[in-house]
């Protein structure tokens, strides 16, 4: 009998700490790494190039930046959602994005997936905080999706064949999508199913991303259906490739033979099943297979590098083993969106399970043979037909079922967008129970044409940038906090120009006047003006750090004094605000050559902000600036970490660089690109 319970699981974990109090209106962070160059770009299929010139991020809006998260472990207990027969134990993560953290191989003891043994964050998430391992479920924009550490909703359903699944969904705010994954084990399956559905509820055609990435311990043998792939490395380059040995002799399907990050995407012929297996020495291991809606298939390796290792070693801990990915797309390539149109749906099914193979056959150097024996043993374990016939039941009569018993509550963003558009979503409840306060400011502008403001001294509120929701500020009230959040929707739309009017327009009456003189220095740091940039910036900081003085003089030294790591309240959101906004204050003086009121500034940062990994490497940057190189020196010496640090970063190495000829010390290499 197949069972869904929920469970506890244990683990030393850095806790993932607040978000980002300011409104995230650059690009993001990591887009640079997922690049193509133009050249490049000039030269692919016009199908290809479409699609990777859809719809790109102009901002992560509305979502926020999660980077409130550090590096220090300690046993924390987190909720699971457990799914089992007699052949597997899954194990889900609702909490964080609906990670399937464990597929457990009953008959064998093997573990199937590349399980961490912590919980370490890390900014590879396109707005931040995500981590390593398992499967993970990819809506949104090229790269790790935003939900990457966020709860989802999950409950249990009834599945095709009469028992229970699991459920989770959640309302994608990138792209304004709500989806599904439906978990189950049909009972005596050796494979757990995964239905997966995204909705555009819109009118409008919407662009869409799916990747389905799946973590393997990588010393494995990777196959997939295929004889050329599109290799995308960190050079931003995208070019076809023979495989599994490129045109330098090295056999790529051992992720422990390339030297690089890197992607392969394969090009997996039309009328093929859609399949990529991880193998073992013995040839055993984990196959995906899917119906042929999800075309790509992919292969990630950190290569063996500097780089690529101290990644590793970032994202968990010293002397565990490595990991690649494979990976399941809706494109050929991660770099490409989908069009959706309005009203339609895009659902496939996908399986994962054990497959053995004949080690001699799938391991040799007779690529045509390996496949053919991997195919063979799929389709024996699991037919084509199988999946196919599994797809349509699941379709046409579970996907819309309605929950049975909740078991886990995502965010209220859903239910706010049910409400203002009346959507009709069988499956997936959004009910106005999970409006939170993010939400409630937004309720009260839905039903009386208002936006509250925000309470005396606390930061602006979340933001929403979708078109109706663009609309009802224009023609709501015009109060600072209005013209703020107007703003912003403006800024995502791509007018610009009108966005920093309403920023102005609102500075004109504001009280605290920071948070939009800081989105007039974004907008003043994008168009180029970086002296102008500099002086919002440090003008923005100065009326923060007034209004928080204030508050402290006022309460007895009370409001503006840090709480306990971790707690809310007034005084730790303040001193989070502060960092976070101090921060960009320092690094915009810097970037114009203001070193004097860059040191001025800094030492107005809150103490135990200053001691944080980013801030002193930002401190040894001003002691650069400065001239005080040996200073300088002494805080690369003494250690420090980024925990913040983005994918593909290179500037801790270009920092070393200036202080000294020595070789970057291994702690700071996180070099991805060739020389």
């Amino acid at each position: 009998m197949t069972t869904v319970r929920r469970a506890v699981l244990t683990l030393p974990a850095a806790p993932l700490g607040p978000d980002n109090p300011l409104p995230a209106l650059r690009d993001p962070a990591g887009a640079g790494a997922h690049a193509v160059d133009a050249g490049t770009l000039a030269e692919l299929p016009r199908d290809m190039a479409r699609g990777i010139g859809r719809a790109p991020l102009r901002s992560l809006l509305p979502t926020p930046v999660r980077d409130g998260y550090g590096r220090d472990r300690t046993p924390t207990d987190i909720d699971t959602i457990v799914i089992e027969n007699d052949h597997l134990r899954a194990t889900v993560l609702p909490g964080l994005g609906g990670r399937l953290y464990s597929l457990h191989h009953k008959p064998t003891g093997r573990e199937l997936l590349y399980r961490n043994p912590v919980f370490q964050p890390a900014a590879f998430a396109l707005n931040g905080a995500w981590f390593s391992g398992g499967v993970e479920w990819n809506i949104g924009a090229t790269g790790h999706t935003t939900l990457s550490c966020s709860p989802l909703h999950a409950a249990v359903v009834r599945a095709p064949d009469g028992g229970p699944m699991l459920r989770l969904w959640e309302w994608e705010r990138l792209r304004d999508l709500p989806f599904q994954v439906d978990l189950w084990l049909p009972e005596d399956s050796g494979f757990l199913y995964a239905g997966v559905r995204v909705r555009n509820p819109h009118e409008r055609t919407a662009p869409v991303y799916w990747w389905s990435n799946t973590a393997v311990p990588e010393d494995r043998r990777v196959l997939a259906p295929a004889t050329t792939a599109w290799h995308h490395g960190y050079e931003r380059g995208l070019r076809a490739v023979p495989v599994p040995v490129t045109e330098d002799g090295t056999d790529r399907s051992h992720p422990t033979r390339s030297r690089h990050a890197a992607d392969w995407f394969y090009d997996l012929p039309e009328g093929r099943r859609r399949w990529i297996a991880a193998l073992d020495a013995d040839g055993t291991g984990l196959v995906q297979t899917s119906t042929d809606a999800l075309r790509g298939r992919k292969l990630f390796v950190w290569g063996t590098g500097r780089g690529g290792r101290r990644w590793q070693e970032w994202l968990t801990e010293p002397g565990t083993p490595g990991y690649a990915e494979i990976q399941a797309g809706l494109a050929r390539t991660q770099l490409e969106h989908l069009e959706l149109a309005g009203g339609e749906e895009f659902s496939w099914l996908e399986a994962y399970g054990p497959l053995a193979a004949d080690p001699a056959a799938a391991l040799g150097d007779d690529w045509t043979a390996a496949r053919a024996e991997v195919e063979e043993r799929l389709a024996g374990a699991l037919p084509g037909a199988v999946v196919e016939a599994a797809y349509t039941a699941w379709r046409e009569g579970a996907a819309d079922t309605e929950p049975d018993e909740v078991l886990a509550a995502g965010s209220g963003w859903g239910a706010l967008e049910v409400l203002r558009g009346e959507y009709a979503l069988p499956g997936t409840p959004f009910p106005e129970s999970t409006l939170g306060p993010d939400q409630h400011p937004w309720r009260e502008l839905l039903r009386t044409g208002v936006l509250p403001p925000p309470a005396p001294g606390a930061a602006p509120g979340a933001p929403l940038v979708a078109a109706p929701w663009r609309d009802m500020l224009e023609t709501a009230p015009a109060d600072p906090a209005t013209e703020y959040h107007l703003g912003i929707a403006q800024w995502h739309a791509g007018d610009r120009a009108q966005a920093v009017r309403s920023w102005e327009r609102g500075l004109k009456e504001a009280g605290a006047r920071w948070p939009l003189l800081r989105c007039l220095a974004v907008a003043d740091e994008e168009d180029g003006h970086r002296e102008r940039a500099a002086e919002r910036f440090a003008e923005a900081f100065a009326d923060l750090d007034a209004t928080r003085t204030a508050a402290s003089e006022g309460s007895g030294g009370k409001a503006g004094e840090p709480g306990e790591p971790g707690e809310p309240g007034e005084g730790a959101d303040g001193e989070r605000l502060a960092a976070a906004l101090g921060r960009e204050a320092v690094e915009a003086l810097l970037a114009v050559g203001a070193v004097d009121r860059a040191r001025s500034l800094w030492a107005r940062l809150p103490e135990r902000a200053r001691c944080a990994g980013a801030l002193r490497f930002l401190e040894a940057r001003l002691l650069l600036a400065e001239g005080r190189t040996g200073e300088a020196r002494a805080v690369f010496d003494a250690g420090f970490e980024v925990a913040d640090l983005s994918e593909g970063a290179e500037v801790i190495g270009e920092v070393w660089a200036r202080l000294t000829d020595e070789p970057l010390p291994h702690a700071y290499e996180f070099r991805m690109r060739p020389s």
